[in-house]
C-alpha cells in the first residue's frame, strides 16, 4: 500500500507531462500564432474526422479565452505587412475547404467576440466531394465527404460580414504533390483567377490541400501570384523558422479542451510529440 501511495503519483505527473508538456518554454508573444481550423460543428459517434470538428460551444470557449488574455485577431494577409515594432498577441484564424458550418456555426461566433477569420476556400466545391479520397483511395466516401459545402452566395455573406477573408486552397483540393507540372500550375493559377472573378476580391494568400506538397511547390506558388502560404505543419513561426511560403499553424483539435488550447498557444503544440 505504501509503495502505490508513493508512486501514483509520480506515475500521474509523468503521464501528465508527456500528454500536455506543459513544461515547454512560451514562444516570445511577439510571433503571431496561426489557428487552423476545418470545420464548427459537434462530432459524429465513432468518427475518425471528429479532430477537425471543434463544437461551436468550444469554439466560443476559445475565442473568449483569446479575448480575455489580450490576442488581437488579424486576418491571414496582414501578416504581410506588420507594424513596426514587436507587436505582442496577433492571432490568426485559419478555416481550410470551405464547410457551411463556417458560415452557419462560426460566423456568429466570429461577430460575438468581435473576431476575424481566413478561409482558404477550395474554388470547386461541387464537382469532385470526395476530398479525403485524393489522399487515400481507403477513405473514400468517408462522413467527411457528406460534409455541406458553402455554395458561392454563402461565400459572398462571410465577405460581406467583414469577419472573413478568402485565400486559394487549389481548384479541387488534389494532393499536389502527386500532380504533374501542367496541372500544378492549372491548381495554383486558376484557382487564384476563378475566386478573384468570382468574389471581387484580391487572393493573396494560399494553403496546401492536405499540407502536401514537393520541395519545388512553393516557388510555384510564389510564380503563381501568392504572397503567402500555408501548411499542416505544426508550430509557430520564429524569425529561425519563419517561412513566408511554408508557414507553420498550431492546430485545434475537436477533441481537447481548453487547458490544451492554452498550451498550444503558448508552445505550437500538445504534448511531448508534435501532434
Amino acid at each position: 500500500m505504501s509503495f502505490l501511495w508513493y508512486t501514483a503519483p509520480a506515475l500521474l505527473g509523468a503521464w501528465f507531462s508527456h500528454r500536455f508538456a506543459w513544461w515547454r518554454p512560451t514562444v516570445p508573444l511577439h510571433y503571431p500564432r496561426v489557428l487552423m481550423y476545418h470545420l464548427v460543428r459537434n462530432p459524429i459517434k465513432g468518427s475518425r474526422y471528429n479532430k477537425l470538428r471543434v463544437s461551436p460551444e468550444d469554439f466560443d470557449r476559445q475565442l473568449g479565452w483569446l479575448n480575455k488574455n489580450g490576442w488581437q485577431f488579424q486576418f491571414a494577409s496582414q501578416l504581410l505587412n506588420p507594424p513596426p515594432g514587436q507587436l505582442e498577441k496577433r492571432v490568426i484564424i485559419t478555416f481550410d475547404d470551405g464547410y457551411e458550418d463556417n458560415l452557419t456555426n462560426a460566423l456568429p461566433l466570429l461577430e460575438k467576440h468581435k473576431a476575424v477569420a481566413t478561409l482558404f476556400l477550395v474554388a470547386d466545391r461541387e464537382s469532385c466531394l470526395d476530398w479525403p479520397a485524393q489522399r487515400k483511395a481507403a477513405r473514400a466516401q468517408s462522413d467527411l465527404s457528406q460534409e455541406r459545402r458553402l455554395s458561392d452566395e454563402q461565400v459572398r455573406t462571410l465577405i460581406k460580414s467583414g469577419r472573413f477573408e478568402i485565400g486559394s486552397h487549389t481548384l479541387t483540393h488534389p494532393d499536389l504533390s502527386t500532380l504533374d507540372e501542367a496541372e500544378k500550375v492549372r491548381q495554383l493559377e486558376d484557382s487564384k483567377r476563378e475566386l478573384e472573378e468570382r468574389f471581387g476580391v484580391p487572393i493573396k494568400t494560399f494553403c496546401y490541400p492536405f499540407g502536401l506538397y514537393a520541395a519545388e511547390d512553393p516557388e510555384r506558388v510564389k510564380n503563381a501570384g501568392y504572397a503567402l502560404a500555408f501548411t499542416t505543419e505544426q508550430g509557430i513561426a520564429t524569425a529561425q523558422t519563419g517561412r513566408k511560403l511554408e508557414w507553420p499553424r498550431v492546430k485545434v483539435s475537436g477533441t481537447e479542451g481548453l487547458y490544451a488550447f492554452g498550451l498550444r498557444m503558448r508552445t505550437g503544440f500538445r504534448g511531448l510529440k508534435r501532434r
